[in-house]
C-alpha cells in the first residue's frame, strides 16, 4: 500500500517548525522558492531562525518577507544584492550572515545528504572565505576543507510530486531544491501537481520519496526577481 505523504495546507506541513530551528530554503533568485511555506512561516511567526539558501530572496517577497518580521537570526548564503533590509540588518549587527561561494554551498549541501562530513575545494582560497580553515596541497594545489551542511527542515519547490513524495522539478527551478531536499532531517516539498503513484515515469524522477516526508500543493505568483526590459 503507497504511503500517503499529502498534507492539506501549508500551515499543517509546517506546524512543527519551532524557533531556532535551522532551514534550508530552496530557490535561486525567486525562481524555484517555496512560496507558500515562507508564507506560513512568517503567519506562523517563528523566529531565531537559521536558514541556509542561496540568497535571501527580496524586500517584499520570499525570505525577504521573514526578515522583514525579525524572524532570521542568521543566514548561509551565496549572493545577498537584491535585498536592501539585508543589508540594512547585517550592517547594524542585527542579522548574523556566513556568505559561501556559490558552488561550495550548493556542494555543502549536497555533502550533507551523502553522509561526506566534510570535503576539500579550491574555491576561496587566498580570501577571506579561507580564513580559519585547515588548508591542504593535493597534486600542488592548495585547497580549504569545507564542512557539509544539514538542516531540521528542508523547504523546496518542485513541479509535480505523487502521494509518496516523488519529486519532479521544472528547467531552473531544479537550482538549489534537488540537494537541499536530501539534507533535511524532514524535507517539505511545495508542488504544483500531485497524482497518484505510479503516474510518474521513474526514469524522469530527479528526488526519490526516500528524502521527503510531506507534501503540500501550493498556488504560485512566480514573481520576476529583476525585470530587464527594452526600451521602446
Amino acid at each position: 500500500m503507497a504511503i500517503n505523504k499529502v498534507y492539506q495546507s501549508a500551515m499543517d506541513a509546517i506546524a512543527d517548525i519551532q524557533d531556532g530551528a535551522t532551514l534550508m530554503v530552496g530557490g535561486f533568485g525567486l525562481c524555484g522558492i517555496p512560496e507558500n511555506l515562507i508564507l506560513a512561516l512568517r503567519d506562523k511567526g517563528v523566529k531565531d531562525l537559521t536558514v541556509i539558501s542561496n540568497n535571501c530572496g527580496v524586500d517584499d517577497w520570499g525570505l525577504g518577507l521573514l526578515l522583514q518580521n525579525r524572524q532570521i537570526k542568521k543566514m548561509i548564503s551565496s549572493y545577498v544584492g537584491e535585498n536592501k533590509e539585508f543589508e540594512r540588518q547585517f550592517l547594524s549587527g542585527e542579522l548574523e550572515v556566513e556568505l559561501v561561494p556559490q558552488g561550495t554551498l550548493a556542494e555543502r549541501c549536497r555533502a550533507g545528504g551523502a553522509g561526506i562530513p566534510a570535503f576539500f575545494t579550491p574555491a576561496g582560497v587566498g580570501t577571506p572565505v579561507a580564513e580559519g580553515k585547515e588548508s591542504r596541497v593535493i597534486d600542488g594545489k592548495e585547497y580549504i576543507l569545507e564542512h557539509a551542511l544539514r538542516a531540521d527542515f528542508s523547504l523546496v519547490k518542485a513541479f509535480r510530486s505523487d502521494v509518496m513524495g516523488n519529486l519532479i522539478y521544472r528547467k531552473t527551478t531544479q537550482n538549489f531544491n534537488p540537494m537541499m531536499a536530501t539534507a533535511g532531517v524532514i524535507t517539505i516539498a511545495e508542488v504544483e501537481e500531485i497524482v497518484a503513484v505510479g503516474e510518474l515515469d521513474p526514469d524522469f524522477i530527479h528526488t526519490p520519496s526516500v528524502y521527503v516526508q510531506r507534501v503540500v500543493q501550493g498556488a504560485f505568483e512566480k514573481r520576476i526577481e529583476r525585470r530587464t526590459v527594452r526600451q521602446g
